[in-house]
């Protein structure tokens, strides 16, 4: 695993694309799980401070004791936490929004959910695309102000800017393009850093994950850089 911090209350790893955070009904396929994979490299049981979808990478806590991971779910939820990802969506990003949109949760129950976002570099390449003679892409910044289950991805779907890479929320055109062109078929979504409270001194620990290789290459190839 890919520890970014270790200490003897919490752990954080940059979670590759494609690793499921524990075992999970809709995903029998998996065989591997970020919290086994802690738990083995620590040889102690760890406990999941929060989730990132299986399609996300980045940043990703555990605490080494019920009571830490208590305290860090509360900074998480009282606001104290900062998540910061990064994305390549589809088309020119408005400089800057925050979107207030409510979420229904597995039970069809709806839900504030609240995004802030920010772009930071738009690209358009001579690739027809439709309609369109062109492709534009944007990479953004996101800082959920809530944390419901695919809450980034369902916001950015609501703003007509889907994560390339994405399904069920992303665009299958784009997603199809992306394969043939440049065979490329992973999501574009990374938690690149988080600011967190220490649970026990206090201090601000920022917490930052390595982008990966096919993010990067990503970025390269749409001159994003």
């Amino acid at each position: 695993m890919d520890f970014i911090f270790k200490d003897e209350y919490f752990v954080a790893i940059n979670k590759p694309n494609g690793l499921l955070v524990h075992r999970s009904n809709i995903a029998s396929d998996a065989s591997e799980f970020a919290l086994q994979l802690v738990r083995d490299a620590l040889e102690q049981y760890v406990y999941p401070v929060h989730r990132l979808d299986r399609k996300t990478s980045g940043v990703l806590l555990f605490g080494l004791s019920s009571e830490i991971t208590r305290k860090l779910q509360e900074s998480m939820e009282n606001g104290a936490a900062q998540k910061r990802y990064l994305a390549i969506v589809r088309g020119f990003f408005p400089t800057e929004i925050n979107l207030n949109y409510p979420l229904a949760n597995e039970k069809g129950k709806m839900q504030e959910a609240e995004t802030f976002f920010r772009c930071i570099g738009l690209t358009e390449l001579e690739i027809p695309f439709g309609k369109h003679a062109t492709s534009r892409y944007s990479l953004i910044e996101a800082f959920p102000r809530t944390g419901r289950m695919h809450q980034i991805r369902r916001h950015l779907d609501h703003l007509r800017h889907p994560i390339i890479g994405d399904r069920p929320w992303g665009c299958n055109k784009q997603n199809k393009l992306f394969l043939e062109k440049w065979n490329m078929n992973t999501m574009m979504l990374h938690a690149v850093a988080m600011k967190i409270p220490h649970p026990i001194s206090g201090e601000l620990i920022e917490l930052k994950a390595e982008i990966p290789a096919e993010f990067q290459r990503m970025l390269e190839l749409l001159k994003l850089k």
